[in-house]
């Protein structure tokens, strides 16, 4: 069930490192392996006997690892293909794009642990599904499935499974054929947002006219122009 243990967040981490420095990398695809579950959660044993110090380098080592993913300039698609749960669907909302099989289930349920979320789940849920619905599945520890996480914006689309891969790929693919610099800057504007120390609109006026020092927009003009696929270079 692909349980989310300490070793396995700091291997995300180094796949994502490694994965950020490969320029041949235009996008990062997670899922977990099988066909039961993303994630079905953290191994409850192997923190059951912690101190609160413990606990604590703990969660702010997964907040570090989650929090890199959500801002790095490349895109990173969750291909949920199960259970998403606790720990679990904290590292699929990190993600850019969520796409679900339709035997998907999601949920965070930590409350029934006498736990809260740990890496981020409090504040990314009531991102992605609003105020309301977040603290009903954060207070209830209630499991939703995938037609329900659609509906509240926890994804953004349910394919059958046997086409989950075949559909991130595609997607993936036809971001990758964008301008890898303007891609980075979708992200860095869309996490701008929601921080509340950073003027998103400010920053979108700037990075606008940027846009027209690039190769990649000049290349873009003329290929629109011309009638032809362009061919960014990033840069």
């Amino acid at each position: 069930m692909n349980a989310l243990t300490i070793e396995t967040i700091q291997e995300v981490g180094q796949a994502h490192k490694d994965a950020m420095a490969d320029e041949q990398v235009k996008g990062i695809l997670l899922t977990g392996s099988g066909n039961k579950a993303f994630i079905a959660g953290a191994d409850i044993k192997e923190f059951s006997d912690f101190s609160v110090d413990e606990a604590q380098d703990m969660s702010a080592a997964g907040h570090d690892v989650f929090t890199t993913i959500e801002v790095s300039s490349k895109p990173v698609i969750a291909a949920i293909n199960g259970f998403a749960l606790g720990g679990g669907l904290e590292l699929a909302m990190a993600c850019h794009i969520r796409i679900a099989s339709e035997n998907a289930k999601f949920g965070q349920p930590e409350v029934n642990l006498g736990l809260i979320p740990g890496y981020g789940g409090t504040q990314r849920l009531i991102k992605l599904a609003g105020h309301g619905k977040a603290m009903e599945l954060l207070m209830t520890g209630n499991m939703i499935d995938a037609t329900e996480a659609h509906k509240i914006g926890l994804v953004n689309n349910v394919v059958p499974q046997e086409e989950l891969i075949a559909v991130c790929e595609k997607m993936l693919s036809k971001i990758g054929s964008k301008s890898s610099l303007t891609i980075a800057q979708i992200i860095q504007l869309g996490n701008a947002y929601h921080n509340p120390s950073q003027d998103g609109f400010q920053m979108e006026v700037e990075e606008f006219a940027n846009c027209f020092g690039t190769e990649d927009f000049k290349e873009g003009v003329d290929a629109f122009i011309n009638k032809r696929k362009a061919a960014f270079k990033g840069a």
